[in-house]
């Protein structure tokens, strides 16, 4: 019997182990080319998100930029806020609605709106409890003037209301109202939330805030301005 050469069983290895190797290597390259390749298809695409709604249901939405609001969520966002700021009666005074929905408000654009609210009681400076409403009659659709910012128009007016003039005063509410993303937290609910406060918390889950206000027919009032 021919016993086998201990080197030479070795010498024979080597090159079946070497492309062995390198076909291993190639292999990998191949696939994490593959890999490569799905991902630049899916560099252009947002994923979908599984959503679970307050009544249950389960549904699938597709991602978006975080500066990015859906049309409808803007208007909503504004109209709701203009109403609720400028809706006061005795049960629901200017300074608990002002100190409530304050938080959707920019902090540079605090002073303008409670100068605007205010002017609304010196409207009837007999008019002690005096009510006021603001009916809006139409929010055009957001104009895109910057990455996360928007410029919404909205017609209206604001009728008041006292013991004398049961019919009430109208007064016209048309306005530029200047909004954009925020990455504010949400506003904190107190320990036994009223109607308002639950109002502003729902307003304040769109993450967007008006940083600028002024008459629709103001022409200084330029985007220039508003984004500053």
């Amino acid at each position: 019997m021919q016993l086998l050469n201990p080197k030479t069983n070795k010498r024979n290895i080597l090159p079946i182990f070497a492309v062995a190797t390198f076909a291993l290597h190639l292999l990998t390259f191949l696939v994490l080319m593959f890999h490569w390749s799905l991902l630049r298809q899916l560099g252009g695409k947002l994923p979908q998100s599984f959503v679970q709604l307050a009544d249950g249901r389960a549904i699938a939405v597709n991602s978006q930029d975080y500066l990015e609001r859906h049309p409808q969520t803007i208007r909503r966002m504004v109209g709701e806020t203009m109403t609720l700021m400028f809706t006061l009666s005795e049960k629901q005074p200017q300074e608990t609605v002002w100190q409530i929905s304050s938080e959707l408000l920019a902090d540079n654009v605090l002073t303008t709106f409670k100068s605007e609210v205010s002017q609304i009681n010196s409207q009837d400076a007999t008019a002690k409890n005096a009510e006021t409403l603001l009916v809006l009659r139409s929010i055009s659709q957001p104009e895109k003037i910057g990455d996360g910012q928007w410029q919404v128009e909205i017609l209206g007016d604001r009728l008041i209301f006292t013991a004398t003039d049961k019919n009430g005063t109208k007064i016209p509410f048309n306005k530029k109202i200047f909004v954009r993303a925020t990455d504010k937290p949400k506003i904190v609910l107190p320990d036994a939330p009223t109607p308002l406060h639950l109002a502003a918390y729902r307003l304040g889950e769109a993450k967007l805030e008006i940083y600028n206000l002024c008459d629709i027919k103001d022409k200084s009032c330029s985007q220039s301005e508003a984004l500053k």
